[in-house]
């Protein structure tokens, strides 16, 4: 050994021995057991780190390659296994603090870009040494070296951050580890000041830098998916611990109040202590001024970095008697900003616009902690501090002011701030703020329109609450009047802000309201006669009427309870409108004029003041004179108003001739702006007026209606068209469509009563038009919400009340076929076209069941009224002969032929009809819409160069509208034009003939989706025969014959019709022969016994059914003899088959016998369906995750097991439960697959254990514990686990009894301790978590809950807290965290319920288990510095509320756990003093503590005080005091009440 010791030192320590012969030989020394060295590890990592120090010390020569392998040696042997396995058996391994320096300095030249080499095992060694304790000495002892590695760490980190190049994990990893070891080394420093210099000298930069660009980085595909999610999120938290811990700790808030506050008494200051004290305002100031990070990025860097710091500081120091120092601290880290030199006049040049978007938003973060933290008092910084904080809000708000920057959110956010700390702030610039950030604004972006709203919104409730409306007001119409170019000035009143104006006027009284009114009055007076020929005068006067009829609309109307001066007030406000604006208006336009272009903008903005006026005041006239008795219109105290109609203009406006009102209403009519739309608003007005008298005037609401489709026609037939917000007057040439476009569908039920059928038949052709051109595509999210014809038209649809408007609904539904009509290529005379053509002809009266209901006087429709009685049934002779002719089309299989373009134009307008009510069509319609359809089916065919897939989505569609239609309330209407029998010939025949080109389809989803919608609509058309029980036979019988006619037979192979078959074909007749045979053997079960030998027909009908259809089948498995696998489409079709014969065996009385089954079943059909049987079991272990099929194969297997007697052979139940583990064990079936199959599988296995013998079950038990078996693990075979669990899982749902029950239950505690010992393997990988323990914990659950009252062994339920105590809560997805944290949850539910005496005996495994939970959910629900997912807090949150039921399902076992009440409240504010929730989570977990607490007697409390550690104890004090104050309060109320 002495030979072997010196000889392996000897050649290590020796000059002459070469280097790559000493890597060789410390490579074997260190892996051979051979080799016998007295301390043999710490030996051999002294050299290697001796070498390197030496090397780097100067005092060794070495090659590059060598240093390289020497630093590979090293982190190879610090993370060997049996470097590990040494430590952890207690062996004392220690590396020198000098490697520790040299890879500080190998880090740090890497930094500098001076040397890459080596860098990856650098870090390597790196990170196994703080990740191994006793490593990690070499940095935990000296922590100026872990401080000099984190500072070189987030250096390098930055470096690759800023670059373009991938980011991937190691270097993030080694950070995160770092912080982490860094963090606890903090919190164990005992002197502050040293750790408040280390942060700032060293990290504070790099730490403020490295989470800049952890925040702003655009991360790519390229990075590491662990960093962006994950790591990036904990780093930012990190730092922020690390800047709160070292920055702001209790022991330095002397030291900030000392240099924040130097004016202070000095009897406040201890004498000597000034020597000590820091300056670390100063300190951090300075660390931010330095170029530390490269110019372009030091502002946003420091921007970022003043919110944060300033948060943190709050959070550290923010209490009542500390806020003067906090709002000092703000001015300090103001100053740090480049917005603080602006105040002086100085730099405003050197900031760009994102430069003013970064330093704003900074700004706006700063005032909002002020605001949260209630940081400005303003009382006591009047009484107190001389106004040292409004001075500077003050200061803020003039430079905001002077230096506008509406195009940034956040300049008006900034602004909103400072209204709401203080409306004084911006009181003496109110003009200013009005102007820059409202009036004279130009805000087009929505980014920029929300915040703006935002402050405007503020404002308003400002001077609402302090009754000072009129005085905000006096100072918008003041800027309105300012001379500004107002034509591109924005509505003053917007939509968004007209909103917020009605809730504020909706809580003003109304004089307040009244004084704004009066003032607009005025000033419009004063425009009036400067207003000719000044467009700048007309727009202002524009802009004051829109503001005025704003105020008048959304004030709060008078009432019978209003005082009468108010009263009084609005009639003489009214009047004074009406003489002083509204007449000298009308009187300046009704004057004719030459035509002069300079005139037309003053003219036209005349018009919409003055229009817009006059609807106005009729409008808010109509509504005092209607809600308050003490109202006397002005227009009633005028002479003759009486004698004149109510409608008419002059009852409203005295003195207004009709021959002058005309002019006026020509020359609005010539503007398409507000004036235009105010003409039709207040014909609109005139129809509601007359239908709120005694007797109304049909012809003036049919003049009225007219006028207003009439008057946006040319405008709509432009087709061009904007967005409207819903300003009345923002309206413009674009817009104007859009709003009468509104303005008609809104108002339809008015109008449609009183408007011609032609007029109907536009507005359906508009609406479908618009439909159409928008291709049904919603609006873009991120556009401003605004009302566009497109929208308008979808809501129309969608609207309930459509289908309720029965003559439009026709009018769209002609214009639909019409649309149809017009896409399909017109052909040969009798064509599909001139059907459609037929069914839309204008001189038909489609309306024939609704014109009655229709009142309308014109010419033609009176004549059609007329002529009504005469032909009551020309629609219904249309209808029939069309119907004809479709079906002779159909029959002599001549279809138009269909391109590309026309199936996709067909398949937009199909997606118009579905939104159709298609069942709730009245009979005509009903049936003209089955005719499009049945056109469109059986009558067409898409070209060769169609694509496939579009072919079978137009068919699919098809066949799911006439399914949509077949189950409307007058679906067998369409009977009265053809016989059923027919439309199932012409449909079939026409998809046998089509289905030549779907040959090479079968295998795509498209076909599966065209059969299931063929075979649904063809269900619903033969229960639509069978249920009208007419000509139901007939029609049945003919069906069959026509489909055994469209098959050939077997020994007809060789003849022409079957040259021409194709396995399309035969799908579309097995689906044909599937279907009617569930029909019939669904309709026979329903029969009762009395009725069944009136049901033989049928009976024998069905018996040729399933013969045709046998045959087909037998047929169609012999043609499959190419394709390994069954066609999906087959099995269905024997599942049937199955059914019906095992339906006729019952009804011939086989259930008397049921040992002789095959007495009642054909012989050849009892070997198919063994054969059948046989080849679906050996297809289940080759179909993967091919869903549709695994679900029809188990369908199948259900019915077949059902009956044990056609099992063939030997083969019995036990086979069918090996070949579905099979299945379950496959590569393809993921948790996803079992899930979706998860009904089938309870199906069959509920027919397999309800109709085994006792000897199969035992076997089936045997090949579930097999599964279970722990040799399946160690040989990673996690699928033959999975399959186990499930099966057990869907066993413990079937109804067991006897002797399969016993069986059962005497094997569940093997299956229990099976099941622990499964969770132990599998929690050591990860990726076996969703795939084995979550299945593990429901089947625990289940098992649990099945076992109440029979497992009566305590021991064995308590195995499952084995099961829960190791199941892992920690790194995982946040998708298996929810999942895990259920199960854990219904476990231990399960054993609260079922198994409380095992809960009360096992009470320390059950509380350790429920508090890794609550410990779990309190780190997840922690605050976070980032929002953070939604949807991953969803599941937090959801985890946080199974906590708290857990907790009232603890407290609700009162006598069993008094003992442990004390001790889970320690166990719960020992894990929340560790962490800060979400307020969310916190709710949930608090209110379930509270229920525990009510357990508490006072000697728990008191001995709760006495012994929960110091930090724990004040935790737990403000818990109870929160407790005795909400909740025992509320809970005591409660009692009181209590019965």
């Amino acid at each position: 050994m002495a030979a072997v010791y010196s000889g392996v030192h000897l050649k290590l320590k020796s000059a002459r021995t070469p280097w790559e012969d000493k890597l060789k030989l410390a490579r074997f020394a260190w892996v051979s057991h051979q080799c016998f060295l007295p301390n043999k590890e710490q030996v051999l990592l002294d050299w290697v780190s001796h070498t390197l120090v030496s090397y780097y010390n100067k005092k060794l020569e070495l090659e590059d390659e060598v240093v390289e392998k020497l630093w590979a040696y090293l982190d190879n042997v610090i993370h060997s296994r049996r470097l590990q396995n040494l430590l952890k058996s207690g062996k004392t391994i220690t590396l020198s603090f000098s490697i520790a320096q040299v890879i500080n300095e190998r880090l740090s030249e890497a930094c500098s870009q001076k040397n890459q080499q080596n860098v990856g095992s650098v870090l390597s060694c790196s990170r196994g040494i703080l990740s191994t304790p006793s490593l990690s000495i070499i940095y935990t002892a000296k922590s100026e070296l872990l401080v000099d590695l984190l500072s070189k760490l987030s250096e390098l980190a930055c470096q690759q951050l800023a670059s373009d190049d991938a980011v991937g994990s190691q270097l993030f990893s080694i950070l995160h580890l770092t912080f982490a070891q860094y963090l606890l080394i903090q919190r164990q420093q005992t002197n502050p000041n040293r750790v408040f210099g280390q942060l700032t000298n060293h990290l504070l930069q790099p730490c403020l830098l490295l989470r800049h660009l952890l925040t702003t980085r655009n991360w790519t595909q390229a990075d590491d998916n662990h960093v962006r999610q994950y790591l990036s999120r904990e780093i930012r938290n990190q730092v922020e611990m690390l800047l709160q811990a070292g920055l702001f700790q209790p022991e330095l808030f002397l030291s900030y109040k000392e240099e924040l506050l130097p004016e202070q008494e000095p009897q406040e200051k201890k004498k000597g202590a000034l020597k000590n004290l820091l300056l670390p305002v100063n300190t951090v100031q300075t660390k931010l001024g330095t170029g530390f990070c490269e110019p372009a990025i030091h502002g946003p860097v420091v921007a970022s970095a003043v919110s944060l710091l300033y948060k943190l500081f709050l959070d550290s120091y923010c209490k009542a008697e500390n806020h003067l120092v906090c709002f000092h601290m703000l001015t300090k880290l103001f100053d740090c900003l480049r917005l603080s030199s602006l105040q002086q006049g100085v730099g405003e040049d050197t900031l760009s616009p994102a430069d003013w978007s970064t330093e704003l938003l900074a700004l706006e973060q700063l005032l909002n902690l002020v605001l949260n933290n209630d940081i400005y008092n303003i009382a006591s910084d009047r009484i107190r501090h001389k106004e040292v904080q409004f001075g500077f809000y003050r200061k803020l708000a003039q430079m905001l002011l002077s230096h506008s920057q509406a195009s940034i959110p956040a300049w008006f956010r900034c602004l909103k701030v400072l209204t709401s700390l203080n409306h004084l702030i911006i009181e003496p610039d109110l003009v200013d703020l009005v102007a820059s950030a409202w009036v004279d604004a130009q805000v087009c972006e929505l980014r920029a329109k929300k915040p703006q709203e935002a402050l405007i919104n503020t404002m308003f409730q400002t001077y609402s609450k302090l009754r000072q409306f009129p005085r905000l007001f006096e100072e918008v119409l003041t800027v309105i009047c300012w001379p500004a170019v107002d034509e591109l000035r924005l509505p003053v009143l917007p939509a968004g802000l007209t909103v917020k104006l009605r809730e504020c006027l909706l809580e003003l009284p109304h004089n307040q309201i009244l004084d704004i009114v009066c003032l607009l009055v005025e000033k419009c007076q004063l425009l009036i006669p400067v207003v000719e020929g000044s467009a700048d005068m007309a727009l202002k006067l524009m802009t004051l009427s829109s503001v005025l009829h704003a105020f008048l609309f959304n004030m709060r109307s008078l009432d019978d309870v209003t005082p009468s001066p108010v009263v009084l007030r609005v009639q003489n406000l009214l009047a004074k409108m009406q003489q002083g604006i509204i007449c000298p208006l009308i009187e300046l336009l009704q004057v004719p004029r030459k035509e002069e272009k300079k005139l037309d903008l003053w003219l036209r903005k005349a018009s919409d003041s003055v229009l817009l006026l006059v609807y106005t005041w009729i409008e808010i006239d109509t509504l005092f004179g209607l809600s308050c008795c003490k109202y006397v219109s002005p227009s009633a105290e005028t002479d003759g108003a009486s004698a004149a109609k109510p409608w008419d203009i002059s009852t409203f406006i005295p003195g207004v001739e009709e021959r002058c009102w005309e002019r006026v209403m020509k020359l609005a009519s010539s503007f398409t702006s507000t004036s235009k739309y105010c003409l039709e608003l207040l014909a609109l007005q005139k129809m509601k007026m007359i239908l709120m008298q005694t007797e109304a005037d049909v012809q003036a609401l049919q003049q009225a209606a007219a006028f207003i489709i009439e008057s946006g026609k040319a405008s709509m037939s432009r087709g061009e068209s904007e967005p409207w917000d819903g300003d009345i007057s923002a309206i413009n040439d674009l817009t104007y469509p859009t709003a009468h476009w509104h303005l008609v569908i809104s108002n339809l039920t008015i109008l449609l009563p009183y408007i011609s059928l032609k007029n109907v038949q536009y507005i359906a052709d508009v609406l479908l038009e618009t439909l159409v051109l928008t291709r049904m595509q919603e609006a873009a999210a991120d556009q401003e919400p605004s009302i566009s014809i497109g929208n308008i038209c979808l809501s129309l649809m969608y609207s309930p009340f459509l289908p309720e408007m029965k003559v439009l609904h026709c009018a769209f539904l002609t214009s639909l076929i019409s649309h149809f009509a017009r896409v399909l290529p017109s052909a040969a005379q009798d064509s599909v076209h001139l059907q459609l053509l037929q069914l839309s002809a204008d001189h038909i009266s489609w309306h024939e069941e609704i014109l009655a209901s229709c009142k309308t006087t014109d010419a033609l429709e009176a004549q059609s009224e007329n002529k009504q009685q005469d032909e009551p049934s020309l629609s219904w002779k249309t209808l029939e002969k069309v119907a004809q002719c479709v079906l002779l089309l159909a029959k002599n299989s001549s279809p138009v032929i269909l391109k590309e373009s026309h199936v996709e134009s067909c398949l937009t307008l199909l997606e118009i009809t579905s939104l159709l009510k298609l069942d709730n069509l009245l009979p005509s319609d009903c049936i003209r819409c089955f005719l499009l359809l049945l056109s469109l089916i059986a009558n067409t065919r898409t070209s060769a160069s169609c694509s496939k897939l579009l072919s079978l989505k137009f068919l699919s569609t098809c066949f799911h509208l006439l399914r949509c239609l077949q189950a409307g309330r007058n679906a067998n209407s369409v009977f009265k034009v053809f016989h059923a029998s027919d439309v199932l010939e012409a449909i079939i025949t026409s998809q046998l003939t089509a289905s030549k080109s779907f040959a090479d389809s079968l295998t795509v989803h498209a076909w599966e989706e065209y059969l299931q919608e063929a075979q649904a609509s063809l269900e619903h058309f033969l229960q639509m025969i069978v249920e009208r029980r007419q000509s139901m036979r007939l029609n049945l019988e003919k069906f069959v014959s026509f489909l055994a006619s469209c098959k050939p037979d077997v020994g007809a192979v060789k003849s022409k019709c079957w040259k021409n078959w194709n396995p399309a074909a035969e799908q579309l007749l097995l689906m044909s022969f599937t279907t009617l045979c569930h029909i019939l053997t669904l309709y026979l079960q329903q029969q009762p016994e009395k009725k069944l030998q009136s049901t033989d027909i049928l009976s024998a009908l069905l018996e040729s059914v399933v013969q045709q259809m046998g045959r087909a089948i037998e047929h169609g498995l012999q043609s499959n003899t190419q394709n390994h696998h069954l066609p999906v489409a087959f099995i269905p079709s024997v599942t049937t088959l199955l059914k019906a014969d095992l339906s006729h065996a019952v009804r011939k009385g086989w259930q008397k016998n049921p040992e002789e089954l095959c007495a009642f079943l054909e012989q050849s059909r009892v070997k198919l369906y063994q054969k059948f049987y046989s080849q679906i079991l050996r297809d289940l272990l080759s179909a993967g995750g091919h869903l549709q099929f695994l679900q029809s194969a188990l369908r199948f297997l259900a019915v077949f097991c059902s009956v044990p007697e056609l099992y063939p052979g030997k083969e019995n139940a036990v086979t069918v439960v090996y070949a579905i583990r099979k299945l379950l064990t496959g590569p393809a079936v993921t948790i996803q697959v079992i899930q979706n199959i998860q009904v089938e599988l309870m199906e069959v296995v509920v027919q397999l254990l309800g109709n085994c013998s006792a000897e199969e079950f035992y076997a089936i038990m045997r090949l579930l514990l097999q599964g279970l078996e722990m040799r399946n693990t160690w040989q990673q075979k996690a699928t033959e686990v999975l399959s186990a669990i499930t099966l057990i899982k869907l066993l413990l749902s079937c109804p067991l009894s006897g002797d399969k029950e016993k069986a059962f239950w005497f094997a569940s505690p093997q299956i229990i301790t099976a099941l622990a010992l499964q969770t132990k393997e599998a929690c050591q990988d990860q990726s076996l978590t969703s795939t084995v323990v979550v299945p593990i914990l429901e089947t625990t659950a289940a098992l649990l809950r099945q076992g109440e009252g029979v497992l009566l062994n305590p021991h064995h339920v308590a195995l499952a807290f084995s099961i829960l105590l190791k199941v892992p809560l920690d790194h995982l997805k946040i998708e298996d965290y929810g999942n895990v944290f259920l199960g854990v949850h219904e476990v231990l539910f399960s054993i609260v319920q079922c198994h409380p005496k095992v809960m009360l005996k096992a009470a320390p495994s059950f509380l350790n288990s429920f508090h890794r939970l609550v410990a779990s959910v309190m780190v997840e629900g922690r605050q976070r510095g980032d929002k953070g997912n939604t949807d991953e807090f969803e599941v937090i949150l959801k985890c946080a509320h199974l906590v708290e039921r857990m907790y009232s399902h603890i407290a609700a076992k009162t006598e069993e756990f008094t003992l442990f009440s004390a001790f889970i409240v320690a166990q719960y504010v020992t894990e929340l003093q560790k962490v800060t929730l979400h307020p969310a989570v916190k709710k949930h977990l608090t209110e379930g503590i509270y229920h525990i607490l009510d357990l508490c007697i006072d000697q728990d409390i008191k001995f709760l005080n006495a012994s929960l550690p110091a930090g724990v104890r004040e935790v737990f004090k403000d818990l109870y005091n929160d407790y005795n104050h909400y909740h025992k309060a509320k809970k005591q109320g409660e009692k009181k009440f209590t019965a």
